[in-house]
Formats: C-alpha cells, sequence, structure tokens
C-alpha cells in the first residue's frame, strides 16, 4: 500500500475513533432502567447486594422451596414482587415495570414469568415446570 492510502485510512480511524469517544459520554444515550420502589422501606439486602446478587438469592430459594420444602419469606419471588409490582399496572413486567426495565437495559431475559405470575396474590402462570 502506498503511504497516502496508509495516510488516508489511518486519520479516518482516527476521526472514527475520536467521534465514538465524544458521543459515548453523551448523556441520556442510553436510557437508564426505570427503578420505582413501590413501597419505600427496607429491602431483605443493601441495594447493591440485590443488585449483585439477586439472581442467587432466588435461585438459592428456588433450590430450598423446591428440593427441601423449605419455604421462608425473605428471598421468595413473590415477597420481592409484592414490593415491587407498580401502583399503576399491578405488574413488574412492562416498559417501566421493576423487573423488566433492569432486565432489558442489561439484555437479560429472566425465566421467572415462566412460571410465575409477574403481579402479587396471583398463582403461578402454568404450573411446576416439566
Amino acid at each position: 500500500m502506498s503511504r497516502r492510502i496508509l495516510r488516508t485510512l489511518g486519520l479516518a480511524v482516527l476521526a472514527g475513533l475520536t467521534f465514538a469517544a465524544a458521543h459515548a459520554t453523551e448523556p441520556g444515550r442510553t436510557p437508564k432502567p426505570s427503578i420505582a420502589i413501590e413501597k419505600p422501606g427496607q429491602c431483605v439486602e443493601a441495594t447493591d447486594v440485590m443488585r449483585r446478587d439477586h439472581m442467587k438469592l432466588l435461585k438459592h430459594q428456588r433450590d430450598k422451596t423446591m428440593h427441601e420444602g423449605i419455604r421462608t419469606k425473605p428471598h421468595s419471588l413473590n415477597e420481592c414482587i409484592a414490593c415491587h409490582a407498580s401502583q399503576k399496572t399491578g405488574s413488574v413486567l412492562g416498559p417501566d415495570g421493576f423487573c423488566q426495565s433492569c432486565h432489558a437495559y442489561a439484555a437479560v431475559k429472566p425465566d421467572c414469568w415462566d412460571c410465575h405470575q409477574p403481579k402479587p396474590g396471583q398463582k403461578a402462570a402454568t404450573g411446576v415446570r416439566p
């Protein structure tokens, strides 16, 4: 390749990186999740613990319930739904729903709703999974 082509290519890459860096810090570019705590108060764990480990807590609770028959409230999915369901829709799903907004932001699809209802006080959607 000639020096002129390499120089032009280098300038194009530099311009692209500069443009990307300038717009990456632009506020509001990626919408943050809508986190509305419908029943404010003390959660069962600290906020940073819940953000980082809520799935581990739910899986541990699921295993205790399903395999050992131990049903406790602190980390149960029903208790989470009871506190975090929207007062307007009654659900943790939907565009501004507590669960869906964060999971959409993180590009994660939870499978909770295959068996569970996203509204407090309702029975499981499909019962026990095959």
